[in-house]
This record gives structure tokens, C-alpha cells and sequence, in this order.
């Protein structure tokens, strides 16, 4: 059952810390809890030039090469969670970046106290589109029939 209004993806990345700590199945769980349905994920080691890319608002700050070297320390788990609003829910679950600060209950404020937090999401649905195309060939992004939506939304926000 697919509806018109629930077709938002955002990508999440769990980091080589999440990873190292063995917390991927934490953080699909979550994910998953929330309502959001995965329609990809691949582990994957993250080359320089993805990581440019990517971070391309950060290369030329003081802090970059260290991200770098961080983000290339381990593989890193990617995904794409779809729903209704996906980019804010998965926002809203994550927490805050700096994870000392952010509110329990939420994936950086439970599971992380600094700058190794755990988790990437995008941050608005333009960079959500992108981010998939840029983690994602189009052929490991998968549709199928989630019927449990119609216990995580209401009938007028399914259409």
C-alpha cells in the first residue's frame, strides 16, 4: 500500500563510532519505532572524495581533516528512511549534533556525549533528495508495500 503524501526520504549514517559500538541495530530500531520505513541500507567505507562531497561546507575549516580521517576510521552503515515528513522526524529522533547537548530520550542525547555522535540525517528534504543520490544507485533504493502505515497514519494523511 503506497500513499500519495508518504514519500519523503532522508539518509541516515551511522558513524564509525555507532558502528564500533555496535549500535546500527539501536538506531534501526528507532527508526523503525517512529514509523519510518527503510528502503535501503549497505555498509560501505567512505572514500575522500565522497567525504568532500559530502562535508563540502566544511573542507576548508580547521576541523575538516579530522572529520575526514574520523568518518574514513571504520565502515559506516547507510540508509534511507521514507515517511511523512521523514527528514524532520528522523531530525527530531536524533537529537541535536553536539550530543552533550541534546535531549534524552533521543538517539545523540542517549547514546552520545560529544562530537562522535553516532548518526548523520539529513537536514532538509532538498539535501534528503541528494544525499540519497549521492550514497545510493537508484537500483539499491527499494518500494515495497508497508501495510503497517495504516496504523501510523491517520486516513486524510495518507492521501
Amino acid at each position: 500500500m503506497r500513499f500519495d503524501g508518504v514519500h519523503e526520504k532522508t539518509v541516515v549514517i551511522i558513524k564509525p563510532d555507532g558502528v564500533q559500538r555496535s549500535l546500527v541495530g539501536e538506531v534501526t530500531k528507532r527508526l523503525e519505532m517512529k514509523g519510518l520505513k527503510i528502503v535501503a541500507m549497505k555498509m560501505m567505507i567512505l572514500s575522500e572524495d565522497k567525504l568532500r562531497e559530502h562535508y563540502a561546507h566544511h573542507v576548508e575549516k580547521p576541523f575538516y581533516p579530522g572529520l575526514e580521517a574520523f568518518m574514513k576510521s571504520s565502515p559506516v552503515v547507510a540508509m534511507v528512511a521514507e515517511g511523512k515528513d521523514a527528514v524532520a522526524a528522523v531530525r527530531l529522533i536524533a537529537g541535536v549534533t553536539n550530543a552533550g547537548k541534546a535531549d534524552g530520550g533521543t538517539i545523540r542525547g542517549d547514546l552520545a556525549m560529544g562530537m562522535c555522535n553516532v548518526i548523520h540525517c539529513s537536514d532538509s528534504p532538498e539535501n534528503g533528495e541528494a544525499e540519497v543520490k549521492r550514497f545510493f544507485d537508484e537500483s539499491e533504493v527499494f518500494e515495497y508495500n508497508k501495510t503497517e502505515w495504516l496504523h501510523v497514519y491517520m486516513e486524510d494523511e495518507r492521501a
